[in-house]
């Protein structure tokens, strides 16, 4: 699906979500408005229980919001069937899950292929692709290792490169750099910020980690289910990449 430079990827007007009901009612969201332009890799900051997962949830299609409209590449996802849905996010989302949500039974290879197979890439092309987006995360030599004979930071890698495999036009990443080294949390977000200026794919990035700060174009500073301010990238530029 194709995206002029200059209209948002992402569309949210006054998103609420509520978890439970009565005196355990917790409200997730409260009213929140943001807009992800192409070719922008958006960092959403704030304290635990804040929102922010859920705000990416619903952004990807993954959880309905209460009230209020997000649209995707002009698609409002409150109006596809479930099947529709799921489609769309294969063909033009990309997932970085904190929890990894690797299949434990297939290999390296075999996980970051999933998406492409799933989209209807013939197996031995899938498999190529794979292997070329898991040497650019540093695991080339890995590809017929199963995700238990991984660390937590190599299955991140892995998890990242699956999400990037399928050249989705939107990233959402809920911590990518948590269980990642200083270095290999730079590669990651170079390789990542590459990702969102080429092509204008955006990318959103939920994470505590102020070390890769420098790396966003905007970052949105939630509380309470709000997004309370929104700000240009710290003065200081992200590293070479090179």
């Amino acid at each position: 699906m194709e995206t002029s430079a200059t209209t948002p990827v992402v569309v949210c007007r006054g998103l609420t979500k509520t978890y439970g009901v009565g005196d355990t009612a917790t409200k997730a969201l409260r009213g929140v408005d943001l807009d992800v332009q192409p070719g922008e890799l958006l960092m959403l900051v704030g304290p635990s229980g804040c929102g922010k997962t859920t705000l990416i949830s619903v952004i990807a299609g993954i959880l309905n919001q209460d009230q209020g409209s997000c649209a995707l590449f002009g698609q409002d996802l409150a109006l596809l069937s479930p099947r529709e849905r799921v489609r769309f996010r294969g063909r033009h989302i990309g997932f970085v899950f904190q929890a990894f949500n690797l299949v434990p039974c297939l290999t390296t290879l075999e996980n970051i292929a999933v998406p492409l197979l799933i989209n209807g890439v013939r197996r031995d092309e899938a498999l190529r692709r794979a292997a070329r987006h898991l040497d650019q995360v540093g695991l080339g030599d890995r590809l017929g290792t199963t995700p238990g004979q991984l660390s937590g930071g190599q299955q991140q890698r892995v998890a990242i490169a699956r999400a990037l495999v399928h050249d989705p036009g939107l990233v959402v990443c809920d911590e990518p750099t948590s269980a990642l080294d200083h270095a290999t949390g730079a590669r990651v977000m170079g390789a990542l910020k590459s990702l969102a200026v080429r092509d204008n794919r955006a990318l959103v990035i939920v994470t505590h980690d102020s070390r890769i700060f420098p790396y966003a174009d905007r970052i949105a500073h939630m509380d309470d289910g709000v997004i309370q301010e929104t700000r240009l990238k710290p003065e200081t530029d992200a590293p070479s990449c090179a």
